[in-house]
C-alpha cells in the first residue's frame, strides 16, 4: 500500500489518498463501478473509510449496539454531530424493535440506553414523539425488503452529516471544478457569455464578446438625444431629445433598430422616459413638464399626470407595471405614486423631503431609492418604512438600479461613479473613473451578463466600459463628436449597448468583427 502523506500536484500542496478518494466517489457517482473498484484495487485507497465500512457492515445487519459502539469510538467528533447520528440510529433501532413486537426492548433504548450516549432530553423526548408518529406504518406489516431500504436510507443521512476524513463530502470533485472555473470567470475581464466553460484549457475572453464597435447609427432625432433605454425584454429601445420627441425603436431579429413610434405631446424637451415591467407602457418625462403615460404598440398617450406645471425630474415603476413613482424638483410637490389611470396612492412631502433629482424602485419592488438635494441618497424600504441614507462629498446627477436589486451606481460630477450595495454593507463605496463629467447630466448603466459591467457616458465624446470589479475603464469607445449623455445595454442581448449624444444621434454598439471571418 503507498505511503498515504504522499503529496502530488505542481505545488506538492495535495495529498494523494485525498485526491484518489475523491476522483473515487466521482466515479461511484457516475455509475464507473468496475472503474473505480479497479482504482480502489491498484491504488490500494478505498473510498470509504474504514469506520463507515464498518458502519455500514453493522447498519446492514441490524447490529445497533455496534452502530453505538463504532460511532461513540470516532475521536474528535464533534458532540453535536455525534448527538444527531446516535439520534437517527436509535429511531431506526426503535422502530424495528417496535414492528417485530419487541416493545420492551423499544423501551429500554429509551430509559436507559439513549440517556447513557449523551443523548440530550430533548432528543430523548423527540425520539418518544416518533414512536407515536410509527402506529400510522402500520407497524408488523413492514416487509424485510422495506427494512433494507430504510436502512439504506439510514447510511444515506449518516453520510451526510458524517465529516471527512470519515465520508467524503458530496459531489465533492464537481464542486472543486466549478470553484476553479468560477474563479477563471471572476477573474476574465471581457466574459459575457453564459455558454459552458471549457476544462480543457484555462478561460479567458477576449474583447470581442462585449460591444466594442458601432454597428448601426440613428439619426431620426433633430437635436441633441438625452436620454436611451432598452426595454425590459430587449425588444425594444427608447430615446428622448431636446427636440421635444420621444422615439421607440424596435429591435429586430438580426438586431437592426427600425422606428416604431414618435411621440409627439411634451411642449418642452423630453429628458426621461421609463419602461413599464410588462413593457406595453412607456412613461416620458418633459424637461420642467409633466409626466405623460404612452400605450407601447399604439404610440397613443393615454394619460398627462400631474397639475399644471408639476416639475417632473424622474419616475419609475413598480413590478405589477400598474403603479409608479415619480419626483419633483419642486420641493413643495416631493414624491407621488400613482396607479396608471392617475390616482394619487401615497406621497412623501414636507420639510424632510427636499428637491428629487432622481430616483428609482428596485425590480423586485421593494425598496425606493431617491437622490434628494444634490449628494444625499435616502433608500426607503418600502415594506418596513425602514430607511438608510447615504451622503456622498461632490453633486449627483444620476442613479442606475441592478437588475437583482442588489446594488445601485450613482454619477458624480467629481469624475467618478460610485457603487453602492442596498443592504448596507459597504462603508465605503466602490469607485470608478476615467471619464469625463463635470458640468452636465450624465447617466450610467449596468449591463452585460449577471451586470458584470457597468457603462457610461462621458463629456468627452466618448463611452466607457468598466468590469464591475475594476476601477479603471476596459475599454474606451469612440465614434460621436459631443457629449454622450446616457447609455443602455440590452438586458437580453449582452453584446448590445445604446449611447445618446448631444450630436444628435444614437449609436448601437455590438462586437468588433475585425477578427471573425465572413
Amino acid at each position: 500500500m503507498e505511503n498515504s502523506s504522499m503529496m502530488i500536484g505542481p505545488r506538492g500542496i495535495i495529498k494523494r489518498h485525498e485526491f484518489v478518494r475523491v476522483v473515487l466517489q466521482c466515479l461511484y457517482s457516475l455509475g464507473y463501478k468496475k472503474s473505480a473498484s479497479c482504482l480502489e484495487s491498484e491504488s490500494g485507497i478505498l473510498y470509504k473509510s474504514v469506520d463507515f465500512k464498518e458502519l455500514e457492515l453493522q447498519v446492514f445487519n441490524g447490529n445497533w449496539d455496534g452502530c453505538v459502539h463504532t460511532l461513540n469510538a470516532i475521536m474528535d467528533l464533534k458532540e453535536d454531530i455525534r448527538a444527531s447520528v446516535l439520534f437517527l440510529v436509535f429511531k431506526q433501532c426503535l422502530l424495528e424493535y417496535l414492528n417485530s413486537g419487541d416493545d420492551c426492548l423499544a423501551l429500554n433504548v429509551l430509559r436507559k440506553q439513549a440517556p447513557s450516549f449523551r443523548m440530550s432530553k430533548e432528543k430523548v423526548h423527540k425520539l418518544a414523539s416518533s414512536i407515536l408518529c410509527l402506529e400510522e406504518m402500520e407497524l408488523g406489516k413492514i416487509d424485510k425488503d422495506a427494512i433494507s431500504e430504510l436502512r439504506k436510507r439510514l447510511l444515506v443521512e449518516l453520510e451526510k452529516l458524517l465529516p471527512p476524513p470519515i465520508t467524503v463530502p458530496a459531489r465533492r470533485l464537481e464542486h472543486l471544478v466549478e470553484t476553479a472555473v468560477t474563479s477563471q470567470i471572476d477573474s476574465c475581464l471581457y466574459h459575457n457569455s453564459s455558454g459552458a466553460v471549457s476544462l480543457y484549457v484555462d478561460h479567458c475572453c477576449d474583447r470581442d464578446l462585449i460591444p466594442t464597435e458601432t454597428v448601426q447609427i440613428l439619426t431620426e432625432h433633430k437635436n441633441e438625444v438625452w436620454f436611451v433605454q432598452f426595454s425590459n425584454s430587449g425588444e425594444y429601445l427608447a430615446s428622448s431629445s431636446s427636440d421635444c420627441t420621444a422615439i421607440i425603436w424596435k429591435v429586430g431579429e438580426d438586431s437592426v433598430l427600425t422606428l416604431k413610434h414618435t411621440l409627439r405631446s411634451h411642449q418642452n424637451p423630453v429628458s426621461f422616459v421609463a419602461w413599464s415591467p410588462d413593457d406595453t407602457k412607456l412613461l416620458t418625462c418633459g424637461n420642467l413638464e409633466v409626466l405623460k403615460l404612452w400605450d407601447v404598440l399604439t404610440g397613443i398617450c393615454k394619460h398627462t399626470f400631474g397639475e399644471h406645471g408639476f416639475i417632473v425630474s424622474s419616475c419609475a415603476w413598480f413590478p405589477d407595471s400598474k403603479r409608479l413613482v415619480c419626483g419633483s424638483s419642486d420641493p413643495e410637490k416631493g414624491i407621488f405614486m400613482w396607479d396608471s389611470d392617475g390616482n394619487e396612492i401615497k406621497a412623501w412631502r414636507g420639510t424632510r423631503m427636499p428637491k428629487v433629482l432622481d430616483l428609482a424602485v428596485t425590480p423586485d419592488g421593494k425598496i425606493l431609492i431617491s437622490v434628494l438635494s444634490d449628494k444625499e441618497i435616502r433608500v426607503l424600504n418600502l415594506g418596513t418604512n425602514a430607511e438608510r441614507v447615504v451622503f456622498e462629498d461632490h453633486p449627483i446627477t444620476s442613479l442606475s438600479v441592478s437588475v437583482d436589486s442588489k446594488f445601485f451606481i450613482v454619477n458624480l460630477n467629481s469624475q467618478e461613479i460610485h457603487l453602492w450595495d442596498i443592504a448596507g454593507k459597504l462603508e465605503k463605496p466602490l469607485k470608478y473613473t476615467g471619464h469625463k463629467q463635470n458640468k452636465y447630466v450624465i447617466r450610467s448603466c449596468f449591463g452585460g451578463l449577471d451586470s458584470s459591467f457597468i457603462a457610461s457616458g462621458s463629456e468627452n465624446s466618448q463611452v466607457y466600459i468598466w468590469n464591475k470589479r475594476n476601477t479603471k475603464p476596459i475599454e474606451v469607445l469612440t465614434g460621436h463628436s459631443m457629449t454622450v449623455n446616457c447609455v443602455s445595454w440590452n438586458p437580453k442581448r449582452p453584446q448590445m449597448l445604446a449611447s445618446a449624444s448631444d450630436d444628435q444621434s444614437i449609436r448601437i454598439w455590438g462586437p468588433s468583427q475585425s477578427n471573425k471571418t465572413a
